[in-house]
C-alpha cells in the first residue's frame, strides 16, 4: 500500500493546520466552515469535493496536534459522511456544507460500545432507547441512531420526546447521554451495513485525531527536554529522557500507520478488516500512557493548567472511552479473527 498523501490532501492539511493555529475556541468551527474545510469530504453534489474519509481525516489530524474541540469530528468525520455513503439526507449535507449544520451519532449504549445488535427500538420510525458517548449532542440539530434489526435512523434532536444531559469527561468535549421516549425519526437511513459503516468510520475518524494528539504532544514535549536544562546540560542529553521520548515516537509513528491503513482502506470501499479494532485498542491503552510519558518528562509545568498539555491528556482520556475502551476494543479484534458478528 502506498500511504502518500494526493495534493488535494496535502493542501487541505496545510490549510488546515493554518486555520486552526489562527482560530481558537468558539469560533474555530466557523473558521473550519469558512475555509471550506467541512466540504472535503463529502460528495460533490452537495457542493463538496469527493475526498470521503481521506478528506476528513487529515483534518482530524491537524485538530487533534493542537488538541482543539470542534464539532468536526461528530459531523464531518462520522456523521455526514455515514449519510453520503448511504445515499441519504442530501439537503441537510448542503446545509452541513453551506451553513456548518451540526450532526451527531449515537455510538454506544450503557455496558455496550458500538452494539451489533442494539437494544434501542424502531416502532416503525418511532424511537426508544438510550443512548451514550453522543459527541456534541448539545450543539447538534441531529443524530444518527442504530436501532434494533440493525437499522440506521436519522433523528431531529429538536423532537419531543428526547432528553439530552452531559456526561461528564476530562476535558470540555466530553459526550452526551441521550434518550429516546417514542421519538419520530426523520428517516431510515440504511439496515445492517450501515451502521457497520458507521461503526469503522467513528473508529477511522477517533485514530485520526488521537494519530494528531499523540503527534502534538510528542512536539510539546521534545521541545521541552531540548530547551530545559539540568546539571548544565539539556535534558535531551540524558540517556534515560532519550529513551522515554523515543518509546513516545515508536506509540506515534504505530498510531499513525493504523490511522493511515484504516483511513485508506474505507476511502477505497475496503473492509478495513482488523485495522479499526487494533486501531481503537492503540487509542485506549497506548496514547494515554504514552501522553502521561510526555507530562513525567515534563515534570511540574506539564501539570500547570496555563501548559497546553493537560488539553492533551485530558482529549485522549475522552477518546479512550469514545472508542469503548481496551476490554470492548479486545473482544471486537477477537470476535472478527472468530469470524463472529461485531
Amino acid at each position: 500500500m502506498d500511504f502518500t498523501a494526493e495534493p488535494p490532501l496535502r493542501d487541505a492539511a496545510e490549510l488546515a493546520a493554518l486555520v486552526v493555529e489562527r482560530s481558537a475556541g468558539e469560533g474555530l468551527w466557523d473558521a473550519l466552515v469558512d475555509a471550506g474545510l467541512v466540504e472535503l469530504s463529502l460528495p460533490s453534489g452537495v457542493g463538496g469535493d469527493d475526498l470521503g474519509p481521506a478528506g476528513a481525516a487529515v483534518v482530524l489530524t491537524e485538530l487533534g496536534r493542537r488538541a482543539a474541540t470542534t464539532p468536526f469530528f461528530a459531523t464531518l468525520g462520522v456523521g455526514a459522511l455515514a449519510l453520503a455513503r448511504c445515499g441519504a439526507a442530501e439537503d441537510l449535507l448542503r446545509r452541513v456544507v453551506d451553513d456548518g449544520a451540526v450532526i451527531t451519532v449515537a455510538l454506544h449504549e450503557p455496558s455496550t460500545p458500538f452494539p451489533a445488535e442494539p437494544r434501542t427500538v424502531a416502532d416503525g420510525l418511532v424511537v426508544s432507547g438510550v443512548k451514550l458517548g453522543v459527541p456534541d449532542a448539545g450543539a447538534a440539530e441531529y443524530v444518527l441512531v442504530p436501532v434494533a434489526g440493525p437499522a440506521l435512523l436519522l433523528v431531529d434532536l429538536a423532537s419531543p420526546g428526547i432528553d439530552v444531559s452531559r456526561v461528564p469527561g476530562a476535558g470540555p468535549n466530553a459526550p452526551y447521554r441521550v434518550s429516546f421516549d417514542a421519538v419520530p425519526a426523520q428517516a431510515l437511513v440504511g439496515g445492517p451495513d450501515a451502521v457497520r459503516d458507521l461503526y469503522r468510520l467513528a473508529l477511522a475518524a477517533a485514530v485520526s485525531y488521537g494519530d494528531g494528539l499523540l503527534s502534538g504532544a510528542l512536539e510539546l514535549t521534545v521541545a521541552h527536554v531540548a530547551a530545559r536544562h539540568q546539571f548544565g546540560r539539556p535534558l535531551a542529553t540524558f540517556q534515560a529522557v532519550a529513551q522515554q521520548i523515543a518509546d513516545v515516537y515508536l506509540a506515534s509513528r504505530t498510531l499513525h500507520l493504523l490511522a493511515q491503513s484504516t483511513v485508506w482502506r474505507l476511502s477505497n470501499d475496503l473492509d478495513p478488516g482488523t485495522d479499526a479494532e487494533v486501531a481503537a485498542y492503540w487509542v485506549a491503552t497506548e496514547l494515554p500512557a504514552a501522553i502521561g510519558t510526555c507530562h513525567h518528562l515534563h515534570g511540574g509545568l506539564g501539570l500547570d493548567r496555563d501548559y497546553p498539555l493537560h488539553r492533551f491528556s485530558a482529549a485522549a482520556s475522552d477518546l479512550a472511552r469514545l472508542v469503548g475502551g481496551s476490554s470492548d476494543a479486545l473482544d471486537r479484534l477477537g470476535a472478527r479473527y472468530l469470524g463472529e458478528k461485531c
